[in-house]
């Protein structure tokens, strides 16, 4: 074998070793990366893909997932969050089912500065915020995340909203709305607030 040969396989077998490190440690700092609220986590049910969905993060560190409702993520590695999903799916499948648990987006910093936005999540169609003006009514913000889903607790829909004073939970039903028996629907939405759909439950 040429002198040039042997130098060259031994550099490419080098770089080859390096890249492998490389992936190798970018997967270990990934698999260490915990949940926080705001992050935008992508939930896939490999046994039911009406489960499939963009989840928001909520400020107390929960998401919302069919047939599961409300549990706990924040702090949790996405390994964790998907065995703790799959466990609290298990009651509704024959065998535990397979859950992945991925990160879409992490959250943004927002630098201090006065947020304009409205957080939507639970049981809609685009969970994540919205941005808004002064103006803008509840239904306006649940429109512009695309409507409630099929899955939705219409009746249990909570607008949180943090002042001073601390955290205030405004309660509607989102059908007495539509038939016009409420106008809670025209209620302004600031800044900052938090809109919760949650899931319905079983015979609700």
């Amino acid at each position: 074998m040429k002198v040039t040969t042997i130098i060259t396989t031994i550099i490419t077998r080098t770089w080859v070793a390096m890249i492998c490190g490389l992936l190798l440690a970018a997967t270990a700092e990934a698999s260490d990366y915990r949940i926080k609220a705001g992050d935008t986590l992508r939930v896939e049910v490999l046994e039911d893909a009406t489960i499939n969905r963009d989840v928001l993060v909520g400020p107390d560190g929960s998401i919302s997932v069919p047939l599961v409702g409300t549990i706990a993520v924040g702090g949790k590695t996405r390994g964790q969050a998907s065995d703790s999903l799959a466990a609290a799916l298990a009651p509704n499948f024959a065998k535990r089912p397979n859950v992945l648990v991925s990160l879409q987006a992490q959250r943004r910093a927002t630098g201090g500065t006065v947020s304009r936005k409205v957080y939507v999540i639970g049981e809609v169609n685009n969970p994540g915020y919205v941005d808004v003006s002064r103006n803008t009514t509840l239904l306006q913000a649940l429109a512009l995340a695309g409507g409630v889903t099929d899955f939705a607790a219409v009746k249990r829909i909570q607008l949180r909203r943090v002042t001073d004073a601390g955290e205030t939970v405004y309660r509607f039903n989102y059908r007495q709305v539509l038939d016009g028996v409420s106008n809670v629907g025209t209620s302004a939405v600031f800044g900052g607030d938090v809109i919760v759909v949650p899931t319905r439950r079983l015979f609700e």
